[in-house]
């Protein structure tokens, strides 16, 4: 692209956003992250992915976000690291531990979790302090982005496993295993979460979903993956905190089920998620504070929110609510976003990474009379 187009399509895009957007922020990493998770509502830990040694930061969101009042009265429109450190690997997953300062990662290489302290008052270091053992793969299958999948909750326990045959429930402060999914299946896995204290889901690459208790050793629930005729797909998996699981495949289908009885469809949908890339890690979402709303990123250069009430049982295209596209506007390459994380309290507000070290912190505004 010519310097004079390449200058055009950002300044048409800025006038755009000037209405699309209520507050808009980008950060420059000196190496891209693959991971985006919250450690408190104002600040945010990032990876990189590299061969060799990669930071783990976190930083802090510009305050002018958050000034809801006299936002021109507030100086802080940039993002500020507040604490960091190294890894000898890649991050390629991190999961906050609720109620600490304390953050879980994988590689992407093995099973195994290594263990960080967030710096505190007195230090602006994050230490590695430990490590996990996760279980033996019984395959060498594996799935986009390689590695275990993490979720973790409150008394310091972190589920993880890179396969539905390896899931474990571990105490972090002792090591002790206090839980195993019990199954024959070595699906590789796309997402694990918590639904409630005791339940999580685990979302497996080939659109299986797994729904255990680890309160008991009885096995999972198995609900197979959607119908796919005549395709082989990857699928990714999220539920929300009001019992819907999405599954969006690889080939854009979309499918809603209800968490009592995720077999079966409520609605279902066509993305237009077209992508140059052989293999993407998707991120799929479910909105925290906005009934119905979806965030998808991952096939190319821009994040895209769907309104998923507007969805029917019979499968048509959908149009995105919204779409940002901030990533790709900026970028001379082909550009693709790598991570998204929504805000856990403020409805419209998304931190979104692209493969060129972009972070963009964004609030929405939604001009359908219809959206969410």
């Amino acid at each position: 692209m010519e310097e004079t187009d390449f200058q055009d399509v950002l300044d048409d895009w800025f006038i755009e956003s000037l209405n699309a957007y209520k507050d808009l922020h980008v950060y420059q990493l000196e190496h891209p992250t693959q991971v985006l998770e919250w450690t408190s509502g104002k600040t945010v830990c990032v990876g990189g992915h590299g061969a060799s040694k990669n930071e783990i930061l976190e930083l802090l969101l510009p305050l002018k976000l958050f000034a809801d009042e006299n936002k021109g009265l507030c100086a802080e429109r940039d993002f500020k690291v507040v604490h960091g450190g190294f890894t000898e690997g890649p991050v390629r997953c991190l999961r906050h531990v609720p109620g600490s300062r304390c953050v879980v990662t994988n590689d992407g290489l093995s099973s195994d979790l290594q263990v960080w302290s967030v710096g505190g008052d007195d230090s602006d270091v994050i230490r590695l302090t430990g490590r996990v053992e996760g279980r033996k793969r019984r395959t060498t299958k594996s799935v986009s982005g390689g590695g275990s999948r993490i979720a973790a909750r409150l008394s310091s326990q972190v589920l993880h496993g890179a396969q539905s045959g390896d899931v474990q429930l571990t105490q972090l402060t002792s090591g002790q295993i206090l839980y195993t999914l019990e199954t024959t299946s070595d699906d590789p896995l796309s997402s694990l979460q918590f639904v409630s204290d005791a339940v999580f889901l685990a979302g497996a690459s080939n659109g299986n979903v797994y729904v255990a208790d680890t309160r008991t050793s009885a096995a999972p629930q198995l609900h197979p993956a959607p119908a796919s005729p005549g395709e082989s797909a990857l699928w990714w998996t999220d539920a929300s905190p009001r019992a819907a699981v999405l599954r969006l495949s690889s080939s854009g289908q979309a499918v809603v089920s209800d968490l009592r009885s995720p077999g079966g469809a409520v609605s279902r949908a066509r993305l237009d998620v077209q992508s140059g890339r052989g293999d993407p890690e998707v991120g799929v979402s479910w909105a925290p504070a906005l009934d119905g709303c979806i965030a998808v990123s991952g096939f190319g250069g821009a994040v895209q929110i769907y309104d998923t009430s507007l969805w029917a049982t019979e499968p048509r295209d959908a149009e995105p609510l919204f779409e940002h596209r901030g990533h790709a506007v900026s970028s001379r390459s082909g550009v693709f976003v790598a991570a998204h994380v929504w805000h856990p309290e403020r409805p419209r507000t998304l931190l979104s990474a692209a493969s060129d070290g972009s972070v963009h912190v964004w609030d929405w505004v939604d001009q359908s009379a219809a959206g969410c």
